[in-house]
């Protein structure tokens, strides 16, 4: 245990809090380590959508790199922002238990929200019915033009401090953000509410460690706070995702959750402009689960969802 191990990680606060707080279970199992900051690609080009840009691990290629390179031992991600396919040579070490998988939706105007469980007919009539929402996740932008075809979506990118910045700073009605990363910061503003219709990015919610394949005394040093649950259920979601079409550029979600020992799935797939939708729901018993997301995924391709797949593919 004498090693010490360097954690990779981007510069936001938020990166830092999920690399401090893993810093913190290595120091409860003795090991010493120290934060190395590295920018990634997606912190350097702050104005095309991340959708247009077309690259799976905008987030996650410098620090894989850094891997590799031997520059540090161990990277922290977001696990929603990790390719389901990781690089040769680079393994998954732990999965953090999972916080909240939710999106919410900020409104700009904090007078408008006067009760925490407002229903969505409520937050709807709140806002203009050709609002204007911003986001940068191609799957927030689908399904909101699903259910709100009249409203126009703004690119919205930057770190969340930037991100809650701009929706002061514009003429929006408001943004969407993952739950998770604003309550792991304490930045979740009052003028906020869950959008419980809204189904997740696969493994939202979830911190994955990655280590070099050839470092056991790295990988040993995070199994031991590997949370078997949530790599169950994201690995069902990711293999959904990577069957389907796979990546952060694709308007996919999924979310398995196991209730009283049985997992519950819920997929879908929309195209780009939210006009089509496929979803599927699932129930999966737990000596089931390791090809669950591969085969749930082949089913809802079967349902239609080929279709969408295509033309998100042709487009490109």
């Amino acid at each position: 245990m004498n090693k010490l191990i360097r954690i990779g990680t981007r510069e936001s606060q938020l990166a830092v809090w999920q690399a401090t707080h893993v810093q913190q279970l290595l120091s409860k199992n003795g090991y010493n380590s120290e934060l190395i900051f590295i920018k990634s690609e997606g912190d350097i080009n702050l104005q095309t959508p991340l959708y247009e840009m077309g690259v799976q691990g905008i987030f996650t290629k410098s620090l894989d790199i850094a891997l590799l390179n031997n520059t540090i031992d161990i990277a922290v991600h977001s696990m929603k922002d990790v390719p389901t396919q990781l690089a040769t040579g680079i393994i998954q070490s732990a999965v953090l238990k999972r916080a909240s998988y939710k999106d919410i939706f900020v409104f700009k105007n904090p007078s408008i929200v006067a009760d925490w469980k407002l229903s969505d007919d409520t937050l709807i009539t709140k806002l203009d019915t050709t609002g204007i929402i911003a986001t940068s996740s191609i799957r927030r932008k689908a399904q909101w033009l699903n259910r709100y075809p009249n409203h126009t979506i703004e690119n919205l990118r930057g770190n969340v401090n930037t991100r809650l910045r701009k929706v002061q700073e514009n003429n929006w009605n408001g943004a969407i953000f993952a739950a998770a990363g604003l309550e792991r910061i304490d930045l979740r503003p009052e003028n906020s509410v869950d959008l419980d219709w809204m189904l997740p990015a696969p493994a939202q919610g979830a911190i994955m460690v990655v280590c070099r394949e050839d470092d056991a005394i790295s990988l040993n040093a995070c199994k031991v706070f590997n949370d078997a649950e949530t790599a169950i259920c994201t690995k069902i979601e990711r293999d959904f995702l990577r069957t389907l079409l796979g990546g952060c550029s694709t308007p996919i979600s999924a979310l398995a959750q196991i209730i009283e020992g049985q997992i519950y799935f819920k997929g879908n797939i929309l195209s780009v402009d939210g006009k089509e939708k496929v979803d599927i729901e699932k129930n999966i018993t737990s000596n089931n689960s390791e090809d669950a997301g591969s085969f749930v995924a082949k089913e809802l391709l079967q349902m239609g969802a080929d279709k969408i797949v295509n033309a998100i593919q042709h487009a490109k």
